[in-house]
């Protein structure tokens, strides 16, 4: 699994994780990479710190095996990725999502949880959402 660092036309910055960048070019040939804070499909790669930094030849880096991702790391990189890039709003999601859906709200990602009920709301108002079950990780 490769993270890469991506950009909209609107220059809003995210991750992508893809299985190669082949894969990346697949799926944003298909527009099914979108920005997750504007929703646009225009996606760059942006550079990255990691790699600026680091001085690394690509050449080199291709030479080198994959590494292996047990489903154990991979549910703790979803995880470490939720925790640093989404606001927890706790049981107050769908009002925020609200909020933020119509506008009265500054755009961004959000996590927290929701009733059924709610649910129902935020469906029939049009807000987008994706429920991601999250476990607890011991330290």
């Amino acid at each position: 699994m490769i993270i890469y660092d991506l950009k909209c036309e609107k220059n809003h910055k995210f991750e992508g994780w893809f299985n190669d960048r082949d894969s990346f070019e697949e799926q944003k040939k298909k527009k099914l990479v979108t920005c997750p804070v504007c929703g646009s499909s225009k996606i760059e790669m942006a550079p990255s710190t990691i790699t600026t930094l680091s001085g690394r030849d690509d050449r080199k880096a291709r030479e080198e095996p994959p590494v292996e991702v047990t489903p154990m790391m991979a549910l703790k990189m979803v995880h470490d990725f939720l925790e640093k890039e989404f606001d927890d709003v706790g049981d107050r999601f769908a009002e925020v999502a609200l909020n933020i859906h119509r506008g009265s709200e500054e755009k961004r990602n959000i996590k927290g949880t929701t009733t059924k009920k709610e649910e129902e709301t935020l469906q029939e108002e049009g807000v987008e959402f994706i429920k991601v079950p999250v476990p607890k990780f011991d330290s």
